[in-house]
């Protein structure tokens, strides 16, 4: 959990923070996400999400697109020794990434959020926050 704002260098690379780092070490999976983001997993929290994404059905058009959207736009990514990770471009280009960027914590992901990406999204959540949480009783929350 948490927000952390850092910056891309002009290589591409990105600081991970380190209350992130011990999760994601020694590589962790970077992908396509939702909502403009990049997904960020664990590998044991990436093997969990490849299992559910084999049992869908694959006569379901959404679940081949959803699966294939996901899929092919993983990446397996390693932390350096100063914990920064090296963004593949099409990845970067997913989620609109420039110099400034977001890393959040979300349960057993990271998210990556280009700044002004985030701070609309956010801005806009932020609106509808008393809205979604009555909608959320049904999970029990």
């Amino acid at each position: 959990m948490g927000e952390f704002h850092h910056s891309i260098d002009a290589k591409g690379r990105l600081i991970v923070p380190a209350k992130f780092r011990e999760a994601l070490n020694p590589s962790f999976v970077l992908t396509r996400g939702m909502d403009g983001c990049l997904f960020g997993y664990p590998q044991a929290e990436w093997q969990k999400l490849q299992e559910k994404l084999t049992a869908l059905p694959l006569t379901k058009k959404s679940a081949r697109t959803f699966s294939r959207m996901l899929l092919s736009g993983a990446a397996e990514c390693e932390l350096d020794k100063q914990g920064r990770i090296n963004l593949p471009n099409n990845l970067i280009q997913h989620a609109a990434l420039d110099k400034e960027c977001v890393l959040i914590g979300v349960s057993n992901r990271i998210e990556i959020w280009s700044a002004a990406r985030w701070q609309q999204y956010a801005d806009d959540a932020e609106d509808d926050f008393d809205e979604l949480s009555e909608n959320l009783i049904d999970f029990g929350l």
